[in-house]
């Protein structure tokens, strides 16, 4: 199982009104010269806000949601740090609730 991390908002303001893309084209580039795997993505319409266990920070989510997920809680934190306006949480995967993390709605 493997602990991920999170930011969601609404998909207008992740993608639209916050320079999101350029933050994560930085981040991709940092990466490659690091040798690094990618350990993050933005995900449209994420299925993990349904699960039961994130019923309370879901609902302070406006739809049609956005989130970016990462197994480095660091970068998550610099994200909620960088765009403020965000929902922070953070679940384990594989799980009943939640088969797929990357899984769209």
């Amino acid at each position: 199982m493997t602990q991920y991390h999170f930011v969601a908002a609404s998909e207008a303001f992740l993608t639209e009104q916050e320079p999101l893309e350029e933050v994560l084209r930085e981040r991709q580039r940092h990466y490659g010269e690091q040798g690094k795997q990618i350990d993050f993505w933005l995900v449209r319409a994420p299925a993990f806000l349904e699960a039961p266990e994130l019923a309370a920070l879901a609902s302070s989510v406006p739809r049609p949601a956005a989130a970016v997920i990462s197994s480095d809680e660091k970068f998550i934190t610099f994200l909620k740090l960088r765009l403020e306006f965000v929902a922070k949480g953070s679940f384990e995967a594989p799980t009943p609730s939640i088969p797929e993390p990357l899984a769209a709605t």
